[in-house]
């Protein structure tokens, strides 16, 4: 009976702190350390760019547009095309995040979100550093994109 105890012991020991060294599972939203909630108008946001810089195909990008945005998408056919010619941001790899200091609103109770979003990656072996605002409206319970603003200079 104690050499039973003494065997389960440690056992238990061992399993405990394998459970607890485990990784735990990562949320399926994005953003940084993937907490954005998939109903905000940052996700849409964020979601709309990872589709245009990191997936080969546009349609992708449009199931997060308006009408509007959707048919500017159309004109331009290709993800490359759209990032060189729309939103002038060309880039070999790129990050995206979210202008914290622009989340005063509260998204559950509006139609119309402008959200900033800080671009940061490589263009020919160069780093390139920009910024776009984003309009998007709410349609049917679901954010989407509208508007890329254009630069804007002080």
């Amino acid at each position: 009976m104690i050499l039973k105890k003494l065997f389960i012991i440690p056992l238990l020991l061992i399993l405990t702190a394998l459970t607890a060294c485990t990784e735990a599972d990562k949320s399926s939203g994005v953003g940084k350390y993937g907490m954005m909630d998939k109903g905000t108008p940052e996700y849409a946001a964020i979601s709309f760019f990872d589709y245009l810089y990191h997936d080969e195909n546009i349609e992708r990008a449009k199931t997060l547009s308006t009408d509007r945005m959707d048919r500017l998408l159309d004109n331009y056919r290709t993800n490359r095309n759209f990032q060189r010619h729309v939103i002038n941001l060309p880039y070999d790899k790129v990050e995206m995040q979210i202008d914290s200091g622009n989340s005063n609103m509260r998204s559950e109770f509006a139609d119309q979100a402008s959200i900033t979003i800080f671009f940061t990656g490589t263009l020919h072996n160069e780093t390139v550093q920009d910024l776009r605002t984003v309009n998007l409206t709410k349609v049917n319970g679901e954010w989407l994109v509208d508007e890329i603003e254009a630069d804007k200079f002080l």
